[in-house]
Formats: C-alpha cells, structure tokens, sequence
C-alpha cells in the first residue's frame, strides 16, 4: 500500500474516528486503526465490538491498494507534530512496517496485519430505514443525554430512547429520579423504537456538528447503523423494555408558575453551596408571584435564601428538589422563561419551555390606570388561558397611568384575540396595542385586522367607566 495524503486531513480523520477507541480493550488489535486504501478512497474503521465508527477522505496520490492495522497512539502522537503538508505512506507488505515520509525527514512505524480486526456487524433483512434530519437528531440528544443513567442494574436507563411514530419522533432520557422528554414532528410514518447507548450517542453529537446533509438511520432488534456523509457510525443496541415514561409524568398539574430561567438557576446555584452535600435538597416556597429558595445543612449550621420573582397566582405549595437535578434540567432548557408545573407538594414537578419552535412572538403594550394589583390580574388573566408569555414588564408613566409590556407567544391569529379580549377586560386596562412580531407572525396575521381588535376592546374598557 502506497499513497500521498495532506497530513492535516488525515489528523482529522484518525482523531474524529479514535474517539472510539477504549482504554481498556480486551483484544490488543482494537488499539489500532483499520485503515483500507481503494482507489484514491482512504477508509479508517475503529472498533471497541460494542460501537464501530469508520470514516474516509479522498488521497492524492496512489501507487497501490491495500490493508494495514496501524497503530493509534503512535499514530496520533506522530501526525501531531506536522503542519500542514503533503506525506507519502508507504506499508511493507512482508512485515508490516509503516514509512511516512516527507519533505525533510522520515519516520516508521510498526504496523499489524489487520486479518484478526473484527467484521463489523451487518443488519438483519428485517430491519427498518429512515431518513432524519440533523438538527432534529443533535437536538434530542443534546436535550435528553445529560438525563441518562449509569446504573449495571437498569441497563436500559444507561442510554437515549428513541421512539418512531406517525409524523412524531421522542427521545427520552432517564435515571428514575429526572426524565427529560423532547418531541420533534417528522414526515415519517414509522412505527418503531430503540435505546441508543450513550457512548455513541455522544460519537454522533461529536460527528453530526461537521455534517449538513440529511441521515439514514437503519436500525433491527440488535444493532443501529447511522450513515452520514463522510462517515458510519454502528452501534449495538441496549435490550430491553424501556420503562412506561409517560406513566410518570404528572398531567393533572393546575398550578403553573412562570419564571425567567437565568435568573432561578442562578438563584438555585447560590443557594445550594449551603446544602447538604449528601442530600443536595432545596426547599421552594412558592406564593404569590414569587418563589423563595432556601437551603440548609444543619450538621455545619449553614443556611442560605434567596427569593426570585415569577408570575403565580395559585395556592401556596412547598416543595423540595435536589439543586443538582435542577441545575441541570435548567441548563438543558434554551428559551429565557420556564413553566413550572405543580399537581401539589408530593407529586414531581414539570418543567417546560414557554414556547416551542412552531409558536409565533408578539409584543403587547398595555396602556392602564395606576392601581394596586394590575400586574398581578394580568399575569393571573395570561395564566388562566394558558399563554405562554416570554417576558412581562411593567412601569409607571404619568397621570397616573401604566404600561406594561407583554411578549406572548401564539399559535394563531385565534390565540392572539383571545388574549386581548381576555387582558381588555382586566380593571384599568385603558388601551391594548402591538409593538411588534416576528416574521413568522407577519406572515399569519393581518396587523390592520389585529389593530382594529385593540381599538375595540378599548372602547369596550372605557364604557366601564375607565379613563
């Protein structure tokens, strides 16, 4: 075997496909890579039995075929200390040495007959095929792997689940005390699930970040082949029955408490460092429109409380959580506010997101009489409909008068007059107007339409008798 390769790309390729490689191999072969030239394509396969990656780029210059087990450490370490520059690789049939040679200098290698590498597994005839798109599949991952367990016991918590339905694909991912779920509509209709271990899970998020193209996913009862644009990714499986999630999660929940995420989990952080190192727990007493944080280790008399401010108008509810738990769902959420869903104190907890992708922003301005309360009854008014605000301020300007300042995120033009309607007859409530949309809202809604609606319920307000 004899080629010319640019250094830099093959670096990249023997690093991006050694992150397979185990420190603790049971066949010494597995420390090296499987490197196969075929034509101008240079193909790396690594292997550790449970998961396979292989990769392959393109060569300058061949003078024959052929197959080597090469080591990977030395591998490495050597094309490290190159710039960028073109090597010539040839490989001693007869004894397996590898010579890398450049412009200035040589070196050699001891290769290994790659006749013992292991094969890598081939899927049943019976196995299922789709096509994803990659922001669809590094989005469930990223969401729900920090939530998986390492647990010998439970092995099917150790990895993502990942569940094909009609226009529908979950990813799941628990360890019996947090679950996270992540639902993402497909064009699909598969029927079918799998649990992704969670060593190649974290192969793809590494290898997915380099791709654009769309996935195929094939997968049967044993094994998973991902295939991307310059690389194939194959895995076995973890079998077994994937616990009831959906059994777990609380659906009766009328208290629903809406947060800025920042600030609660900045919050938590500062409040935990005086918690019990064993247990972790934190106390939060939520009233009205706002949540008080406290901690305490009674053992070194330490204490802590903080109180963050939120929009809640139910009955009061005291309930503890482990700080790291909600550190970590709170890092894994994107969107600025949260919802925290509450049945009672003995029931877990939900927290989401206060919109989702499909959902369209607006602004509203609400011009109103200065009183005690007004921004309570609009929260409790946005909460009653289930609105999904994104922020809510308010402030004093003159006569006696307020704004308050409202980014609510709707589905449609329906939602959007229903909760105008709904905040035009809160007490005070003067004028409701529309700062701004989005671009996806201008796009489904008639502003003349919507600005007609606002003079309406102002109207409406001032027969009431509100200035």
């Amino acid at each position: 075997m004899k080629f010319t390769v640019s250094s830099s790309s093959l670096l990249s390729l023997l690093a991006t496909t050694g992150k397979v490689i185990s420190n603790k191999n049971t066949l010494p072969i597995l420390d090296y890579f499987l490197m196969e030239l075929k034509g101008s394509e240079l193909k790396v396969t690594t292997s550790d039995l449970e998961t396979t990656l292989s990769g392959s780029i393109t060569v300058d210059a061949v003078g024959s075929e052929g197959t080597i087990a090469a080591p990977a450490k030395l591998m490495l370490d050597s094309l490290k200390e190159f710039p960028e520059l073109p090597l010539e690789i040839e490989v001693n049939d007869q004894n397996w040495e590898i010579r890398i040679n450049w412009k200035s200098g040589k070196l050699s290698i001891p290769g290994a007959s790659a006749v013992s590498y292991p094969a890598v597994p081939a899927l049943s005839a019976e196995h299922r095929e789709i096509t994803l798109d990659v922001d669809t599949l590094i989005g469930g991952i990223n969401k729900t792997i920090f939530a998986t367990a390492d647990d010998e016991l439970r092995p099917v918590m150790n990895g993502v689940y990942i569940n094909f339905a009609p226009q529908l694909l979950t990813f799941v991912g628990t360890d019996a005390h947090k679950l996270v779920k992540y639902e993402a509509k497909t064009e699909t209709d598969l029927t079918a699930s799998f649990i992704l271990p969670k060593k190649p899970a974290n192969l793809l998020r590494s290898v997915l970040l380099r791709e654009e193209e769309a996935i195929t996913v094939g997968f049967d009862s044993k094994n998973a082949v991902f295939k991307l644009k310059n690389h194939t990714l194959v895995c076995r499986l973890i079998e077994g029955n994937y616990p009831n999630y959906n059994a777990v999660i609380p659906t009766a929940n009328p208290n629903k408490v809406l947060v800025d995420r920042i600030e609660l989990l900045n919050g938590i952080k500062r409040v935990a460092v005086c918690s019990n190192p064993t247990t972790n727990l934190i106390r939060m007493d939520i009233g009205e429109n706002r949540i008080n944080l406290t901690a305490q280790d009674i053992d070194f008399s330490v204490s802590a409380n903080e109180t963050i401010s939120s929009s809640y108008d139910g009955q009061e509810i005291t309930i503890g959580f482990k700080s790291t738990f909600l550190v970590e769902i709170l890092a894994n959420i994107e969107t600025p506010t949260v919802q925290i869903e509450l049945a009672d104190s003995t029931r877990a907890g939900v927290f989401k997101p206060v919109y989702d992708d499909e959902q369209r922003s607006t602004t509203l301005m609400l011009l109103s009489a200065q009183r005690s309360g007004l921004v309570m009854d609009v929260a409790t008014a946005l909460n009653t409909l289930n609105a999904k605000v994104r922020t809510l301020t308010a402030r004093d300007v003159d006569s006696g008068r307020s704004t308050i300042t409202i980014t609510v995120e709707v589905h449609d033009l329906a939602e959007l007059r229903t909760i105008i309607s709904r905040l035009s007859a809160v007490r005070g409530v003067i004028r409701i107007s529309r700062s701004g949309t989005s671009d996806t809202a201008k796009a489904t809604a008639n502003t003349a339409e919507l600005q007609a609606e606002h003079v309406k319920n102002a109207k409406k307000t001032k027969q009431e008798g509100k200035v």
